[in-house]
């Protein structure tokens, strides 16, 4: 019953951050830019690991596309930083910087220079470069970055990303907050 529970709740974690990342990124973004993609990526890999945060950038990227006309820099500028962002943030032991240097290596780099092929030769653009994508992705990842880095830190300090992560059966490495939390 439990397990169950956990499941569901993560199903519904999940749908609630593709539904956030849909809304949000027209709204907040720039031209070029979606820094409230690598935000959600970020908040989703620490909450979630990073099998859920490449799976939610995923979703969000095919939404987007299909009903936004958005072109496959949607996908090609998110999942490689959603799935890093949580690799990082596991392998670091529950660091958040990790998880943001996860994103914006994996989006601002690897994302890039993905892009460049799929773009240039997929959808048939002209007079790009390899590195055309590399300072919008960039400036967009370290912009979204920084607010997911400072909301998880104020989630951390409260003691409530312990809690969410536990109730969402995820690793949690603030064991100290995770027992404050749970005596209040």
């Amino acid at each position: 019953m439990e397990k169950q529970r956990m499941h569901t709740l993560r199903m519904v974690m999940l749908a609630m951050m593709v539904a956030i990342g849909v809304v949000i990124s027209p709204i907040l973004r720039i031209e070029g830019m979606c820094p409230t993609a690598h935000l959600v990526n970020i908040v989703c890999s620490v909450l979630m690991g990073p099998w859920y945060s490449l799976l939610c950038a995923t979703m969000i990227g095919v939404i987007r596309m299909m009903f936004m006309g958005i072109p496959p820099l949607a996908l090609t500028g998110a999942v490689f930083g959603a799935f890093l962002s949580g690799v990082f943030y596991r392998l670091s032991k529950g660091k958040i910087i990790c998880a943001v240097i996860g994103e914006i290596f994996g989006t601002g780099i690897i994302g890039s220079m993905v892009s460049y092929p799929v773009m240039a030769f997929l959808m048939g653009r002209g007079g790009l470069t390899a590195f055309y994508y590399t300072p919008m992705f960039l400036a967009a990842t370290t912009m979204g970055g920084c607010v997911a880095y400072i909301f998880l830190k104020a989630l951390s300090k409260a003691g409530l990303l312990v809690k969410f992560q536990a109730a969402l059966g995820s690793k949690t490495y603030e064991t100290k907050n995770f027992t404050t939390a749970k005596a209040n």
